[in-house]
């Protein structure tokens, strides 16, 4: 069963403007960044530019200008980044990721898929988190949900105001470069909440498996808003 959010979601779907813009029948590579790739090799992973000539020639090779993938997959590549370990030796690390992730050049423009206000942003500038942020605030039939966007370009967030109004399809931000990003590949990670909790300028992308039936409650599929893994 759907829940309501879904729902109220399906409805509009065909009203949403693209977050990344592609063209029509583009190919998009879906890209398995979960502990269940052999071929994704912790020496692959240990380096950003190994990270990236990686990411780079998969693309090249299925000749797609962008990868996308990893709602609710469990991945091996936090394990070197202290960002997603626990407070004490031996605590369960974070890996599963809420959010997915669509990779591409830096630079590649975002886009608003719908009208809304900023909500909070930061610059989470540890190395492994989110670098520039934005986190906007909707509302669909009474219902109020966040989009967040990160590993965005710093100067994407250092013009704008808490209360802001985002119109439809305005250009929001562009994809960072690692050294603004919280030095990962260009990409975006696109996520959904339903509730901040409290939180401003940051939300977790990245949750612990014992959590990972809390986490993804509220934080649903954002395909049912970029509409691209299921088309």
């Amino acid at each position: 069963m759907e829940s309501p959010f879904s729902n109220i979601i399906r409805r509009y779907q065909s009203t949403f403007h693209p977050v990344v813009k592609t063209d029509p029948g583009e190919k998009l590579l879906a890209l398995d960044l979960s502990v269940h790739n052999n071929a994704l090799t912790a020496e692959t992973l240990a380096t950003t530019a190994g990270f990236s000539k990686w990411i780079d020639r998969q693309l090249e090779q299925q000749q797609c200008r962008y990868a996308i993938g990893g709602y609710a997959e469990k991945r091996k590549l936090y394990d070197a980044h202290p960002e997603f370990a626990g407070n004490k030796p031996g605590d369960e690390r974070r890996n599963i990721h809420l959010g997915i992730d669509i990779w591409g050049p830096a630079g590649t423009p975002v886009y608003a898929f719908m009208g809304g206000m900023v909500h909070s942003f930061a610059y989470n500038q540890a190395d492994g988190d989110y670098g520039a942020t934005l986190i906007l605030l909707h509302q669909l039939d009474g219902l109020p949900f966040y989009s967040l966007y990160g590993h965005m370009s710093l100067k994407d967030i250092q013009t704008l105001a808490a209360g802001q109004y985002i119109i439809f399809g305005q250009e929001i931000a562009h994809f960072g470069t690692p050294s603004e990003n919280g030095n990962w590949p260009p990409h975006l990670h696109f996520q959904i909440m339903l509730d901040m909790e409290l939180k401003e300028g940051d939300y977790p992308g990245v949750c612990r498996e014992s959590e990972k039936e809390k986490y993804l409650a509220n934080c649903p599929d954002p395909d049912l808003i970029l509409q691209l893994i299921s088309t």
